[in-house]
């Protein structure tokens, strides 16, 4: 099968929607079908094989964050020459509602289309606003994927209409075979995400650090992402900064072993999940889980029978939790059983296997509405057989 993929946000800035995307073309290839990714990239970006450059992204506030979105007349031109030199037997398009790529494609594409819908935004005043001329490109649309019931809602309430919910998926075996880092272990608390985004939650983390290091005055915080990391430690006591150890953007490798060692990863998420990427992929690599009571959250953690949840935005809840977590190794030990055998349901075995289900039907059905139509054509025609 010919598949053609589009990304919304800039695939030199990694994200959750980026990653899943990846993850999915590498997945598909594997199993031998044509991918085409079409995506937002600077010049200097280097990108797989696979994946086509849009063109430079600009920055755009949207849902809580800033993406960077590409749009506009010369963008519409590379979708365009893009869809006509891939002639896919399929076209998925990722957030086809955000002013990108997704909803350029869905204007120009002919054909069977899928649809991703990623966001969980409960109040988005600019996407019922919008809706008049979201309409006509999502009338286009074979079929819909939501990656989690919030997103599903989210798409319900706004856009109308309905999906099925098919989860992010992750490659749950490059996580479970990592080798541990030694300096990454013993009393650790590990957090991945952007510094400087508000609502991946590090200021609650800081806030309740204190706390924690009060009672375990031995942990440790690390945290990998980008961002001012003086910044994310100015609320601290000087004094505990050095309990603090940032180590920037770390490679998939080094996620994975990070993931492998520390005693308990944090996600202090604030909103705006729909999903919960990082919690998969840690529950993959056997780290306990502890995280903010996001409906997302619970939902992917089982409603806390896979990982612990604190209340949202309560640094308090959460300095209480992690103390808890990190003066019982046995907890640790059943939140790693549970979490290992839980998070095989997002495995890309699984995953891959659900969305490739949705191509067929698009594929099949569209060729079954050809045929109907050249029958119809024949007869038209006077070219019918008796």
């Amino acid at each position: 099968m010919r598949i053609g993929i589009v990304c919304p946000y800039s695939w030199d800035v990694p994200g959750g929607v980026q990653f899943h995307i990846r993850d999915l073309a590498d997945h598909l290839i594997r199993l031998g079908h044509e991918v085409s990714v079409l995506a937002p990239a600077d010049d200097d970006t280097p990108l797989p094989p696979y994946v086509v450059s849009a063109g430079r992204a600009v920055p755009v506030p949207y849902n809580g964050s800033v993406a960077r979105l590409n749009f506009g007349f010369l963008s519409a031109a590379r979708v365009r020459r893009w869809l006509h030199e891939g002639t896919f037997d399929v076209i998925h398009i990722h957030e086809p509602a955000s002013p990108s790529l997704g909803l350029l494609a869905c204007w120009a594409a002919q054909g069977p289309i899928v649809a991703t819908f990623h966001t969980s935004n409960p109040r988005s005043r600019a996407m019922i606003a919008a809706y008049p001329i979201l309409q006509p490109a999502l009338e286009k649309i074979s079929a819909r994927i939501a990656v989690s019931e919030y997103a599903r809602r989210t798409l319900v309430e706004h856009l109308g209409g309905d999906a099925v919910v098919i989860p992010n998926g992750v490659d749950v075996d490059f996580f479970a075979r990592a080798k541990p880092e030694s300096h990454w272990q013993g009393d650790t608390l590990g957090f991945i995400g952007r510094i400087d985004e508000p609502r991946k939650g590090l200021p609650v983390l800081m806030k309740a650090l204190p706390k924690i290091l009060a009672e375990r005055p031995q942990t440790r915080l690390l945290v990998a992402g980008r961002g001012d990391e003086e910044e994310a430690v100015a609320s601290l006591p000087e004094e505990l900064r050095s309990r603090v150890e940032f180590l920037g953007m770390v490679s998939d490798e080094d996620k994975a072993r990070f993931l492998r060692s520390v005693d308990v990863y944090v996600a202090p998420n604030t909103g705006g999940e729909s999903f919960g990427i990082i919690l998969v992929e840690a529950m993959s690599a056997g780290a306990p889980v502890l995280a903010s009571d996001l409906d997302a959250f619970a939902q992917v953690l089982d409603q806390g029978a896979a990982g612990e949840l604190f209340a949202n935005e309560d640094a308090d809840a959460l300095a209480t939790a992690a103390v808890r977590l990190l003066a019982d190794p046995a907890r640790r030990a059943e939140l790693r059983e549970r979490g290992s055998a839980h998070v095989r349901r997002f495995d890309w075995s699984t995953v891959g296997a659900d969305i490739l289900g949705v191509y067929e039907t698009v594929t099949e059905g569209a060729a079954s509405v050809a045929a109907d139509e050249r029958i119809g054509l024949r007869a038209r025609l006077g070219l019918a057989r008796d």
